[in-house]
């Protein structure tokens, strides 16, 4: 292999998505390839001004864009009580 080529498919080490030799050692230390400066584990992620903070998960599009904007976060239900059930008999 090259040195500093990219792989032919992305391979996953420790649960990151790796394109090269450099991604694969940052992943090796527990450092996202993506966000690097983030430090491993993340530690760094809020000092970060690159890293997207308070982002929604997802963003509806379309006739759903339209919905759940006229909705709010309010139209999501709450959750139910928690039923608790003894095994112990």
């Amino acid at each position: 292999m090259t040195i500093g080529s990219d792989y032919p498919s992305p391979v996953t080490v420790n649960g990151y998505s790796c394109k090269n030799c450099t991604d694969v050692d940052y992943a090796k230390k527990h450092i996202d390839p993506a966000h690097p400066k983030d430090g491993p584990y993340g530690i760094d992620a809020k000092s970060d001004p690159a890293h997207p903070k308070d982002t929604p998960a997802v963003i509806f599009s379309g006739q759903l864009a339209a919905l759940a904007s006229t909705l709010g976060p309010s139209a999501i239900p709450a959750a139910a009580p928690q039923r608790r059930l003894d095994v112990t008999a």
